[in-house]
């Protein structure tokens, strides 16, 4: 497993001083409810801390970068962009679930792509860090990792809405979406789904529901149809 940490060392680009606290952050409470440890040893209390730190630099980087907005949709603006879904896509860039240690029962029922659990990790390697490095190397993770390309990760999360008001605007036939096929067992189901306009595809999308592969679907489409602007 260590070996497999290092790898994750090298994709954040930080190189913890206390390795300890990394396999920590990785941690889940179904993996030390498996082993018999004492609950403080999975990542919940990094979580919290790096739930913290994630909150002051997200704040700090709102208020300097939106002069003008007021307190009501700052928050509102912190809210979106830290949510368990945001979080959970963040991870999924990193591929953070492949690092957790699971127990078998989380393992087994899909858990690496479950977004509470992804999220959830996410804050406690932000944890991990700050506890580590220090104030400046969170919030650089931070950064690099969680506030780059707000506006891809906007188009993302809107994407079924934002699709709507192109085609409105631009064509006359309408969208849905078709459930191509569905993978695995019930209790770890992967769905595709096919945005359509009019009769043609425009994007094919993968999720745990229908609802997550409908929004990849949907910003696929979008960037498609940005192609042919």
């Amino acid at each position: 497993m260590s070996g497999n940490l290092k790898e994750l060392e090298k994709k954040i680009g930080y190189k913890f001083k206390n390795f300890s606290l990394l396999g920590q952050a990785m941690m889940h409470s179904s993996y030390t409810n498996e082993k018999h440890l004492e609950k403080h040893h999975c990542n919940e209390r990094l979580e919290f801390l790096g739930d913290a730190v994630l909150e002051l630099v997200s704040s700090e980087y709102l208020f300097l970068e939106s002069p003008k907005v007021s307190e009501g949709e700052l928050t509102k603006a912190r809210a979106s962009m830290v949510c368990e879904p945001a979080l959970a896509f963040c991870a999924k860039d990193i591929d953070l679930g492949s690092y957790l240690l699971l127990g078998k029962g989380e393992e087994a029922t899909g858990g690496r792509q479950r977004e509470s659990i992804t999220s959830d990790a996410l804050e406690a390697l932000i944890g991990a860090i700050y506890l580590d490095g220090g104030f400046t190397n969170a919030k650089e993770f931070i950064h690099r990792f969680i506030l780059s390309d707000l506006e891809s990760k906007k188009l993302f999360f809107d994407s079924k809405t934002i699709l709507q008001e192109i085609v409105q605007a631009r064509m006359e036939d309408g969208i849905s979406y078709n459930l191509i096929k569905e993978e695995g067992p019930d209790h770890n189901k992967s769905f595709f789904v096919e945005a359509l306009i009019g009769t043609q595809s425009y994007g094919v999308g993968a999720g745990r529901t229908k609802k997550a592969a409908e929004q990849e679907a949907a910003y696929k489409a979008i960037l498609e149809l940005r192609k042919e602007k």
